[in-house]
């Protein structure tokens, strides 16, 4: 089957179990199949847009109240749609960050939030992490107050993920930003990997800004993502133009500066708010999504020789796992070298290994149903078995 001439229908999420580490929380439910069918062409939810002209007053379809669903959803009090993830941390630091502004992140950040405190000229200093690759408050603490010796000021702003995209590590985000309040810095949340997936609070964290990534976790076409503020942020990051052409003395309404005016037209809009009320309900079910995980991991770990990296007991879906004493002494010797993991999971019909990789790796079992968390658990364990490794339980 094709899309047009050249382009393959994809069928991933239809015909295996996808333990891909960035796409398992981002698979469309079948209504944003739906609206993403109905709404595909570019301005369509745009057909009843009247003055003043904004996204988020649209009525019809509801986006006006889906903006304050959002904002409800963690516990904030305003919220925009973004082009993902990335463009809330370039909206917070187009707010901020001045030419050589120190900008705390961690050592274990995304890239993204490195870039958008360049794009500003900030100054980018990590956390250290810990033995255990986890961020703590004390460690926060003395960057803060390393910074402060070094500057003369704290640091302007301060990202914090709550787990991280290296290893699915939960860090002292509470903690963390309580350090940096009494030091007067705000906080990003990033919650790519919470907001969607399981309960976010930002008001009880104490967050200022509370970013999601619609595409990786609430079940939506990319790129689509929110921001989520407290009241006090929202007159800043939400601030409207004062901008007047000189020449024709045109002035551009309630239009919002670091929002570009509108964000999410069409379908990826509507694919997020068809999602939405799945997503809000699956929040809830976060402990049987975790125990599928347990399960999986578990079930490696019983293959003599394989050793997790991340932290253990797991507290997230996504995991880090080193294979270098299992797997890989099998692709040693292996006709299809590391290949033959990647062969072997996809004749059980599982899909989202990195192709060849058979030392450390990353999987994400986010969305399983038990049985199908059963399966992949046996399937490991058999794969290993019929290439001669022991199994230990």
């Amino acid at each position: 089957m094709k899309c047009g001439l050249s382009l393959d229908v994809r069928d991933i999420d239809e015909t295996t179990i996808n333990i891909d580490p960035i796409q398992v929380g981002g698979r469309l439910t079948a209504d944003a199949m739906k609206a993403v069918i109905a709404y595909g062409d570019g301005y369509s939810v745009c057909d009843n847009c009247r003055k003043p002209n904004r996204l988020d007053m649209i009525k019809s379809p509801p986006i006006d109240a889906f903006h304050r669903d959002l904002a409800a959803f963690v516990n904030m009090d305003e919220a925009r749609v973004v082009p993902g993830a990335r463009r809330a941390f370039q909206a917070v630091a187009g707010t901020y960050i001045e030419k050589g502004d120190p900008v705390l992140l961690t050592a274990l950040s995304h890239y993204t939030e490195f870039l958008s405190v360049e794009a500003y000229g900030g100054v980018p200093l990590e956390i250290q992490k810990s033995s255990e690759n986890i961020i703590t408050a004390d460690a926060a603490g003395e960057k803060i107050d390393s910074v402060k010796r070094e500057y003369g000021r704290p640091p302007k702003l301060l990202y914090v993920d709550h787990f991280d995209y290296q290893f699915g590590n939960e860090h002292e985000v509470k903690g963390i930003i309580k350090v940096a309040k009494q030091n007067d810095i705000p906080v990003l949340y990033n919650g790519a990997y919470t907001v969607g997936i399981m309960p976010v609070d930002g008001r009880d964290l104490g967050a200022d800004f509370v970013v999601g990534s619609a595409h990786k976790s609430m079940a939506s076409p990319a790129p689509s993502g929110v921001i989520a503020v407290t009241k006090e942020r929202a007159e800043e990051v939400f601030r409207t133009t004062k901008a007047q052409a000189d020449l024709t003395k045109r002035t551009f309404g309630i239009k919002e500066v670091e929002m570009m005016g509108c964000t999410l037209m069409g379908v990826t809009l509507v694919g997020m708010m068809a999602s939405f009320p799945h997503v809000r309900e699956r929040v809830k079910h976060w402990d049987c999504h975790l125990s599928n995980g347990r399960m999986i991991v578990d079930a490696l770990l019983a293959i003599d020789g394989t050793t997790v990296k991340s932290e253990y007991p797991r507290k997230h879906s996504l995991t880090r796992i080193d294979t270098t004493g299992s797997f890989d002494t099998v692709a040693r010797t292996h006709k299809k070298r590391g290949f033959f993991l990647t062969s072997a999971l996809k004749e059980k019909g599982i899909a989202g290994t990195i192709p060849g990789a058979t030392k450390v790796w990353k999987f994400n079992t986010y969305g399983m149903t038990d049985a199908q968390a059963r399966y992949t658990a046996k399937a490991f364990q058999d794969i290993a078995l019929q290439n001669g490794l022991i199994v230990l339980r």
